[in-house]
């Protein structure tokens, strides 16, 4: 029994762990005392165990049993979990009982038409505290939910502060993280890296980003159509062989990002080409201090915040695509994130280069980035500048210095 519409008319999809743990990542990155809500839960469900185990000592979970369990069979779960748990979390028999919480979570996959999908959404407003999330899935597969899956597409453009696809689940979910009101800057700096499940584990601490499996997945590809057209020529080796070196190219390695709260890290890994003051009617009044760095193509080109805050805007300039070393790279293609932060406006840039020609860009606006997350990366040789306010930042590097992406100090704020 729930207050909501009920948007399933398709056969109940599963949610994986992989699913689960991209649903709740929104509770599971506050290091502040959080309040989440999962509606819809089910004591057997892996939602229900990924938000458990977010728990931290000053979170609240609330759970609203859904149409496959009752709050009886909930209580019974978490009780058996231990006291810890069990005080923590509160169980209710429906959603007009729950307390608006910082992150909602749906525990099933919603399905349906748009127009319920949007009553559904509607009738979860006011249960959400000021800049709110809510995290929904619907299934990544055509035929499967009714126009659901194209509205919550529609509200991600407009309210969207994350999309994951997660293709490790039956079926595949697409899971949608939305903010109907505006988050606190403030919320940032006690913000984890969020986890995305765009980036695939190789071992505990490498993975390879999601463009890496696909650009190997289709080297492969053509070694297998060259091999079927041509079986006695060994001209099949050449994309077959260079299949690795691509995935590596887009290894994403896990960082440890530096405590100190004053420290700017680097949004890329690669070699400082210029720290210089300098004014960019782009990013508005004031002088700025920027660090550029150049990567080169044997370097990690996963992208990462140099410092945490809130997305106020991403734009993309036009331009050449001359070598990224040279005074020419000014004039490149450049895709401009602006943060606002405790500090000020601060800017990423991320630079095309010679070889690369494709930037990635994963924040839309609004979306609050901790310092050291991933947000994006760069195809190729490249360059990153972070511009940060003259006034109240130092740099900590000079030019021909190595800097590694979250780990390495750029700057510090005064």
């Amino acid at each position: 029994m729930t207050p909501f519409p009920t948007v399933s008319t398709a056969p109940v999809t599963g949610v994986g762990p992989r699913a689960a743990r991209t649903l709740t990542a929104e509770f599971a990155r506050h290091n502040a005392a959080t309040t989440a809500l999962v509606i819809g839960a089910d004591h057997s469900s892996a939602v229900v165990e990924a938000a458990v185990e977010a728990l931290l000592p000053g979170d609240t979970l609330t759970l609203v049993a859904g149409e496959r369990s009752t709050a009886d069979l909930l209580r019974d779960h978490i009780t058996g979990l231990g006291s810890w748990i069990a005080d923590r979390v509160r169980i209710v028999e429906t959603l007009t009982e729950a307390e608006p919480a910082d992150v909602l979570i749906l525990g099933e996959p919603l399905t349906g038409t748009a127009e319920e999908t949007r009553a559904t959404l509607d009738s979860l407003s006011k249960f959400q505290k000021e800049g709110a999330v809510v995290s929904v899935a619907t299934p990544a597969v055509p035929g499967q939910t009714g126009g659901a899956a194209a509205e919550l597409f529609r509200q991600s453009a407009l309210f969207g502060v994350g999309s994951d696809l997660v293709a490790r689940n039956q079926p595949p979910l697409r899971v949608h993280k939305l903010r109907f009101t505006q988050a606190d800057t403030a919320k940032a700096a006690t913000l984890a890296p969020a986890y995305r499940p765009s980036s695939v584990p190789v071992t505990r601490t490498m993975h390879i980003d999601s463009n890496g499996v696909a650009a190997a997945g289709i080297a492969l590809g053509l070694a297998a159509m060259a091999r079927s057209a041509r079986p006695k020529s060994k001209l099949w080796l050449i994309p077959a062989l260079a299949a690795a070196p691509v995935a590596a190219f887009f290894r994403d390695p896990e960082r440890e990002v530096p405590t100190d709260s004053d420290a700017v890290v680097a949004a890329s890994d690669g070699k400082v080409l210029s720290v210089e003051r300098l004014s960019d009617p782009r990013l508005g009044d004031g002088e700025f201090l920027r660090i550029a760095v150049f990567l080169s193509v044997l370097d990690v080109h996963v992208n990462r915040t140099p410092v945490a805050g809130r997305v106020t805007d991403y734009f993309i300039i036009d331009g050449g695509y001359a070598n990224a070393m040279t005074a020419a790279a000014e004039h490149n293609v450049a895709a401009y994130t602006l943060l606002d932060t405790d500090h000020g406006s601060v800017a990423v840039v991320q630079r095309t280069g010679l070889i690369a020609r494709r930037i990635v860009q994963r924040a839309p606006v609004g979306t609050l980035l901790a310092r050291g997350e991933r947000f994006g990366l760069i195809r190729f040789g490249s360059r990153t500048d972070v511009y940060l306010p003259a006034d109240k930042a130092e740099a900590v590097v000079a030019v021909g210095d190595k800097v590694i992406g979250a780990s390495s100090v750029i700057a510090r704020w005064k």
